[in-house]
């Protein structure tokens, strides 16, 4: 019961414990045991010829208790009597009176007692609802704390793995260079006399032999794709970044180039190292927007697609000055026959040992995928060939010496599904799965120089190392 509630329930009682005390007590007071009579009995009843005689009691209407007594007809002989007996009558009211008083008090002590308590619980109650609003918002400020703290530390967890694996491979070369250092120091022990220039001969005439083996093998084909390395998080959840095939050794500068639309600036570093800490060289202006994110820097040339157009422009860096532009025939832009993230990867332009290509779709071929080889100055299309691969089903694409890749997807799950060669032009579904570590894959470009492939996934810039297989020429192949 609620405190309100307590409070009427002791009230009522009090009440009704006086009033049925009164209705069976006061009538035995006074030897009387009449029942309870309306006031038309009393008047019906107003003039007994014996004693006197208490018919009812009540309330007023301000709660006080009173009693109808009606006394006798008037009697000489017996008023000694009846006198008597209106005393004791009125000894019995008094001290009726009196009990009454007591209860009275004992019920405004008890209703006291019943309004200090409730005020004790309504503060209880207000403490109990404070308690728990703290609660929650001491739980509430602790769960948010202990959430930035781990937004904090989830882009470390991809360093962190880097670091672990660094760690194992620097333990594994400490280990090849203590086994090699045992090695040499027991050759040293047992060829002591040999005579140091004979043997530098025979190691130049080795490395010589390996170079001319190494130029007779041929275009290799794609085995394994492991990996991938973050090398870097930046930019949006899409973008392409890039090195050029053909430069030099000491030439490893990175192109960085954010969005897929809306955006005309490349961003140049000299190195990896630099590309990593942010040490910008070099900014480039466009003089067009770029659609989607296949573009590629090829002989120290940006090749990229305009905006809201099939047009391919040849962009010199060197120079700053657009080379070239050419419309690709027939080719789906703007969202048409894009990769199956959309982003107007459209036309995907790719480099690899063999040179420059074109990934497309037409409605002449019915959406599926179109390749065709460029020249690399002029842009003009060498040679086209059809593939049955629909390109909206294509997570991405790549060449690698002169057969296009397919991915089926650019989420969770993605492998290189389907290759065509166009060597032979032909072309056959494949196996070749991949790590897709961050779930959104919306780059992916072969470099021959690296033997790797350069990817933007969800905002993290990562290479992928590939395993190619490898057939030595013979003479029959010159």
């Amino acid at each position: 019961m609620s405190p309100p509630l307590l409070k009427l329930g002791a009230v009522l009682s009090t009440m009704a414990m006086i009033s049925n005390w009164m209705s069976q007590t006061l009538p035995s007071l006074v030897g009387l045991n009449t029942t309870r009579i309306t006031t038309a009995d009393i008047l019906t009843q107003i003039s007994p010829k014996e004693g006197w005689q208490v018919y009812s009691s009540a309330q007023d209407p301000d709660g006080r208790c009173i009693c109808t007594v009606v006394a006798p007809e008037q009697n000489l002989c017996s008023r000694d009597a009846k006198s008597r007996q209106l005393r004791q009558l009125l000894e019995k009211v008094q001290n009726m009176s009196q009990s009454i008083e007591v209860l009275n008090l004992r019920t405004q002590r008890d209703f006291q007692y019943v309004l200090k308590m409730e005020t004790q619980m309504k503060g209880l109650k207000a403490k109990f609802r404070q308690i728990e609003d703290d609660r929650k918002t001491l739980m509430t400020k602790h769960f948010q704390e202990l959430k930035e703290k781990m937004d904090e530390l989830l882009p470390l967890i991809p360093v962190l793995e880097q670091y672990k694996t660094d760690a194992k491979l620097i333990i594994q070369f400490k280990e090849e260079i203590r086994n090699l250092s045992t090695v040499l120091t027991g050759i040293q022990e047992e060829i002591g006399a040999y005579d140091y220039e004979e043997l530098h001969q025979r190691i130049l005439s080795l490395e010589t032999r390996l170079r001319d083996c190494m130029k007779k093998l041929t275009c290799g084909k794609l085995m394994k794709i492991t990996g991938p390395i973050t090398v870097k998080i930046s930019g949006t959840r899409f973008g392409a970044w890039m090195t050029d095939p053909l430069a030099s050794e000491k030439n490893n500068r990175v192109w960085y180039m954010d969005s897929y639309t809306n955006n005309k600036i490349v961003r140049e570093y000299k190195s990896i190292a630099d590309f990593v800490s942010g040490a910008e060289s070099r900014t480039y202006n466009l003089p067009f927007k770029w659609a989607g994110t296949n573009h590629v820097v090829y002989n120290g040339s940006l090749y990229f697609n305009k905006y809201q157009s099939n047009i391919i422009i040849k962009y010199s860096f060197d120079t700053g000055r657009v080379l070239a532009q050419r419309s690709l025939e027939y080719a789906g832009f703007h969202n048409v026959y894009p990769y199956t993230w959309g982003g107007f990867s459209d036309i995907d332009l790719m480099a690899d040992e063999i040179g420059l290509w074109a990934v497309y779709a037409t409605n002449q071929n019915a959406g599926n995928i179109v390749i065709s080889q460029l020249n690399q100055d002029t842009l003009e299309v060498l040679k086209s060939w059809s593939t049955g691969y629909p390109k909206r089903s294509a997570g991405e694409s790549f060449m690698i010496c002169g057969t296009l890749y397919v991915t089926n997807s650019h989420l969770t799950g993605a492998k290189v599904y389907y290759s065509y060669s166009t060597k032979t032009s032909t072309y056959e579904y494949t196996d070749i799965p991949f790590h897709n570590q961050y779930f959104h894959i919306s780059m992916l470009d072969y470099n021959a120089r690296d033997r790797a492939l350069y990817a933007w996934n969800n905002g993290h810039q990562v290479l992928f190392n590939v395993t190619l297989f490898h057939v030595i020429k013979t003479e029959d192949d010159t």
